[in-house]
């Protein structure tokens, strides 16, 4: 196994024993097509610095770190920071990568963009990217995530996106990236497709880490800035996995603690939870090699957890290559301990995270305690709560 971290992928997109192309052969040209164009535009002057300015004055970066001294206090022990990706224009760190791929596939000649979204917010941001660039724009979202998502359905139409329902299978993300798949099958020669995380088929769990990895360079010199050294333990929660890898692929040559907290949604005894490194095997799904939650004849699972983002039956291929380093550390956090965080960080900090970020925050109060005052903990806040609002009160039994 190759040991430094940040050497794979392979010129195939291999972590070793994860990632690669498993997609029908209607597919390679355009993951051809793309990878050639990722590796041009990376290296291009101009398209690099349209998307700095489009980062600073559109996304609004840099995001500030902040010290929460009441969270801190509360929990003891370690200084607690939060990475404010809630304060990215569309309220979460899914618009770093929607921005880039819609300027990527406006530069490649394609004239329509799909996407698949779970909690919405990578729907918002591709439809936002598209509305930036004058691109059409087609968005699959599960029946149960439209459901829970409500508000953001209606932001992605207010964009001037068309939502499509798929009310098939479990009715949610893993489905809405299936019908994307389908779409981009059928319309490949004039479509591109923002996949929001580090999973799919290479290129995409590269492309997106590197369109990411602008949230750990930021949090690297605010911290040096801040307390004049690094961290000692980041926290990030993990769906796909782009926010988390975001912040932690910076880090990961130095030694600090990383861990990212998966959704163990009513415990994992139950099954009914998206902690594939507590309950999956190792399978093939959507177009990459991964951890999977799946039976024993390979059929997927279903999944469940309060936050919609977090709701998949996969991981990204990078995250398993970096467990079996030992270099991240993986654990999760339960519906009830991701709604008590909800509620913590909205009543002690003033600020409403998303609900896939209270998993981050449940493992923090956790942490923080068993390590010395003088130490530090980095959060990722990868999205703000507005969009959960309204499925916490439907929870909680409260009309709104």
């Amino acid at each position: 196994m190759n040991k430094n971290p940040k050497k794979l992928p392979d010129s195939k997109g291999h972590f070793n024993g994860y990632g690669g192309r498993f997609v029908p052969e209607t597919l390679m040209p355009a993951l051809i097509e793309l990878e050639k164009a990722y590796k041009q535009y990376r290296r291009d002057k101009n398209f690099l610095e349209e998307l700095s300015i489009l980062q600073k004055t559109y996304i609004g970066r840099p995001t500030p770190l902040y010290f929460a001294r009441r969270l801190t206090e509360h929990a003891g022990g370690a200084k607690i920071y939060l990475k404010r990706e809630d304060l990215c224009h569309t309220g979460a760190h899914k618009i770093n990568n929607a921005i880039a791929q819609s300027l990527l596939a406006k530069k490649m000649g394609k004239t329509r963009l799909i996407a698949e979204t779970g909690a919405g917010q990578h729907g918002v941001a591709a439809a936002t990217g598209a509305a930036l660039t004058g691109l059409e724009c087609e968005i699959y979202m599960g029946s149960e995530d439209m459901q829970r998502q409500s508000l953001n359905v209606f932001r992605m139409r207010l964009l001037g996106a068309k939502v499509t329902e798929v009310p098939v299978g479990s009715r949610t993300l893993k489905d809405a990236i299936n019908e994307s798949l389908r779409d981009w099958t059928t319309n490949v020669r004039n479509t591109h497709y923002v996949l929001g995380t580090v999973f799919g088929p290479h290129p995409y769990p590269v492309m997106v880490r590197d369109f990411q990895s602008t949230i750990g360079k930021e949090t690297r010199q605010q911290i040096l800035k801040a307390e004049g050294r690094l961290p000692d333990c980041l926290i990030a929660c993990v769906g796909g996995g782009s926010n988390s890898i975001g912040l932690f692929y910076e880090f990961l040559t130095h030694p600090i603690r990383m861990i990212g907290v998966e959704a163990g949604g009513h415990g994992i005894g139950t099954g009914e939870h998206a902690a594939r490194f507590a309950g999956g095997s190792l399978g093939v799904f959507q177009g990459c090699k991964s951890y999977l939650l799946q039976d024993d004849d390979g059929n997927v699972l279903g999944t469940h957890s309060v936050s919609a983002g977090l709701d998949y039956a996969s991981v990204g291929p990078e995250h398993c290559y970096m467990r079996d380093l030992k270099r991240i550390e993986y654990t999760y956090a339960t519906d009830e301990e991701a709604l008590q965080a909800f509620e913590l960080l909205s009543k002690i900090e003033g600020i409403i995270p998303a609900l896939e970020s209270a998993h981050a925050v449940a493992e923090a109060v956790k942490v923080a305690p068993t390590m010395p005052r003088d130490s530090i903990i980095i959060i990722n806040l990868s999205g703000r709560g507005d969009k959960d609002v309204q499925e916490v009160a439907r929870i909680k039994g409260i009309n709104l």
